[in-house]
């Protein structure tokens, strides 16, 4: 397919499900052309959504991370796993109880939820990405979780990108859980379908009027390819074309960066 012909398809989607760390910035640095792109969702009318895996921050913290990088969204356009996983477990057990090990945007989004915090008898134990993990956090969940405490994840990133290199992300947290208690843990973040078709609903469009855009083949492009949802990678990110062959599927499309879909 021409490279006009791929700008053509995907400026005809109405909904865009955009990965954040990577596609929208880099750390504290905005990628390039990515002002641009915004500008163009919102002339256009299209409906987007701003989907990340990362559980530490509030919509938000989100929404005030973006204006200092000199973009201005409204706060309901941000989606967490963190979110995600207080929707999931409202409709699983509403107004349950939860040992947390996360940061601020799990806490509120479990609070505003419906959920209480519980270290005694919860029904569930939940762990995201944070830098407030213990041994001593470690030893209560273990014991929680062999109580009777189901084991859930906000996401499944083993490592999320830092400034100064990688952070070790909520699948390695939970882990040393998972080994001492014998129970795997559900994961609520992607590539599990339930984080899409939450978005998709979010935004109130058809999956073939939607595109997801993100930097990694194995968790923002399985995503999409396991929820029907055409995909595009762009390289801005931890992703290079050399990448793709490592893995058995393809992205649908694959740009330099999101600048190149408005320039």
């Amino acid at each position: 397919m021409e490279f006009e012909q791929i700008i053509e398809k995907i400026r005809k989607k109405k909904g865009f499900i955009s990965d954040m760390d990577g596609v929208i910035y880099h750390g504290n640095k905005l990628l390039p052309g990515v002002k641009e792109f915004v500008k163009w969702l919102k002339k256009e009318n299209k409906r987007f959504l701003f989907l990340t895996n990362s559980s530490e921050r509030t919509p938000q913290e989100l929404q005030e991370k973006l204006h200092r990088l000199g973009i201005n969204v409204e706060r309901n356009v941000f989606y967490t796993s963190a979110l995600a996983t207080a929707q999931f477990l409202s409709s699983q057990k509403p107004k349950g109880t939860a040992f947390i090990i996360g940061e601020a945007g799990l806490i509120n989004a479990m609070y505003n939820g419906g959920y209480t915090m519980n270290n005694i008898d919860p029904d569930y134990v939940v762990v995201g990405d944070t830098r407030n993990y213990s041994y001593e956090k470690l030893e209560q969940a273990v014991n929680l979780v062999l109580k009777g405490a189901r084991l859930i994840g906000t996401n499944p990133d083993l490592t999320g990108p830092i400034e100064n290199g990688i952070a070790p992300s909520t699948k390695a947290l939970i882990s040393p859980i998972e080994l001492a208690t014998g129970k795997q843990a559900y994961f609520v973040g992607k590539p599990n379908p339930l984080m899409m078709r939450i978005a998709l609903k979010k935004l109130g469009v058809r999956r073939e009027d939607a595109i997801i855009i993100g930097d990694r083949m194995d968790t923002d492009i399985i995503a999409g390819i396991e929820s029907e949802i055409d995909t595009l990678l762009v390289l801005s990110g931890i992703s290079s074309r050399e990448t793709i062959d490592e893995f058995p599927y393809m992205p649908r499309y694959v740009l330099k960066g999101v600048g190149e879909i408005v320039s």
